[in-house]
């Protein structure tokens, strides 16, 4: 009985990380470029509950007893697939079609820059000519920082990225990809970053599309009944805590008497 509350405990607490994944979801489904999270569940007996290979067991793996001691969180991913696009007409709103990432240069409070991505295309420019996103970090170009003159007329960006003001050549939009997003992680606000072992691909195959805005992916109606289901599974555990509860304190302060 007593596994049976430890089993029940790791089950809410999974459902409890759970919730947490789908509200940050449902949290940012208006947001730009706003890749949405799931979560894969593993059973302890899965990953804890093998003898480890030794002489006695011919060097096999074999699992101890037949009772699963529990549920966690076994993996937490990011799914990249294309979000929807929602036309704007902002010559500055940039949407990416297929796979890839704008380029940022971010600078933090120490003053230190560094490079970062995103899908987010909601730029604007300054009075510098700088083109930036809400929190002020630059987009970038093979050039470097992306500079348009600020008295253009007419600016224009190509579908493979090239910018044209007034007719006269700019820079090229810099869209990177990755031959695997294992290695790459959420930042915060929108971004992402790489981490050690990820390679660059060597071209971008996909096109960029002007005034146009790359919506989040989430689902709003799965990631609700998602939701229903999680709090439903929650209620399950809380009540076989309170039926095993009850049975301990029969066990304890009645049957004793008997």
């Amino acid at each position: 009985m007593v596994r049976g509350l430890y089993t029940a405990y790791t089950g809410m607490r999974n459902e409890q990380n759970r919730m947490d994944i789908i509200s940050n979801n449902l949290a940012n489904v208006s947001t730009a470029g706003y890749k949405e999270e799931n979560v894969a569940s593993q059973a302890f007996d899965k990953v804890f509950a093998l003898k480890i290979r030794d002489v006695s067991e011919s060097f096999n793996d074999r699992r101890i007893g037949t009772m699963s001691l529990g549920v966690k969180v076994g993996e937490v991913y990011t799914d990249y697939r294309q979000g929807s696009v929602r036309e704007t007409g902002n010559t500055y709103d940039l949407a990416i079609d297929g796979k890839g990432f704008f380029r940022m240069r971010v600078t933090n409070r120490a003053g230190e820059d560094s490079m970062k991505l995103t899908r987010d295309g909601n730029f604007k420019i300054t009075r510098d000519g700088n083109i930036v996103d809400a929190y002020g970090n630059h987009l970038q170009g093979e050039a470097g920082d992306l500079i348009v003159p600020t008295d253009a007329v007419e600016v224009r960006v190509y579908e493979d990225g090239q910018v044209y003001a007034d007719g006269e050549y700019v820079d090229r939009i810099l869209i990177v990809d990755y031959e695997n997003y294992d290695y790459i992680e959420k930042f915060g606000d929108n971004m992402y970053q790489t981490v050690e072992g990820a390679t660059e691909r060597e071209d971008f195959s996909g096109r960029l599309l002007q005034g146009y805005i790359e919506q989040s992916n989430v689902n709003s109606v799965s990631e609700m009944v998602e939701l229903i289901t999680v709090t439903r599974a929650y209620e399950a555990g809380q009540k076989i805590i309170q039926s095993t509860d009850d049975m301990l304190d029969l066990a304890a302060n009645s049957v004793g008497k008997v």
